[in-house]
């Protein structure tokens, strides 16, 4: 008799383990998504400013319409991504050309002047730093949650309900080079 109670309790605490660790997992997935929908959020403020921005600076830079056409495209790929690798690789793209924009405004002083102009440039200044930090919480998350796959005894749980680690999202190596400073 005291052999079942023992089995009995034994079974009683594997599935307390497993009840516990599903609904970790479970949250943590769910943290995760609503990380990147915060995050989305913000990408999609930048979308809707780009244009703004785009038709104000054409009005100075008229034969500038090679560097509008990438901003265009890259901004149109990064709306239209699906996976969250396709996602990064397109808004670091679309960052690229974003500073590429920028760059060219340096050429026309008046520009640089003009208050529609200033103000899009603040907003999407607060709407990167915005989304500077909606990357790094969705990273914790994803940090959280990867090492909970990945730690014993929680991976056997995910493994037997298929939780898999979640990807990063990084910047381009070519945001990672040193910025070269000339006088």
């Amino acid at each position: 008799m005291t052999g079942f109670i023992v089995f009995g309790v034994f079974l009683v605490l594997i599935g307390l383990f497993l009840v516990v660790n599903y609904n970790g997992f479970i949250k943590l997935r769910n943290t995760v998504e609503e990380a990147f929908s915060t995050m989305d959020v913000y990408l999609k403020k930048r979308y809707d400013l780009i244009p703004n921005l785009i038709e104000t600076v054409k009005g100075y830079a008229k034969h500038e319409s090679e560097t509008f056409q990438h901003v265009i495209e890259a901004r149109n790929k990064a709306m239209n991504a699906q996976s969250i690798e396709e996602r990064q690789n397109s808004e670091n793209a679309l960052t690229g050309t974003l500073k590429s924009l920028f760059a060219l405004s340096e050429g026309y002083p008046e520009l640089k002047a003009d208050r529609q102009f200033l103000d899009l440039q603040n907003q999407l200044q607060k709407v990167e730093e915005d989304i500077a930090q909606s990357r790094k919480y969705y990273n914790a998350v994803v940090k959280s949650m990867n090492t909970k796959v990945e730690s014993f005894p929680s991976n056997l749980v995910a493994a037997v309900f298929g939780f898999k680690k979640s990807d990063f999202f990084t910047v381009q190596e070519v945001e990672r080079e040193n910025v070269r400073v000339s006088f």
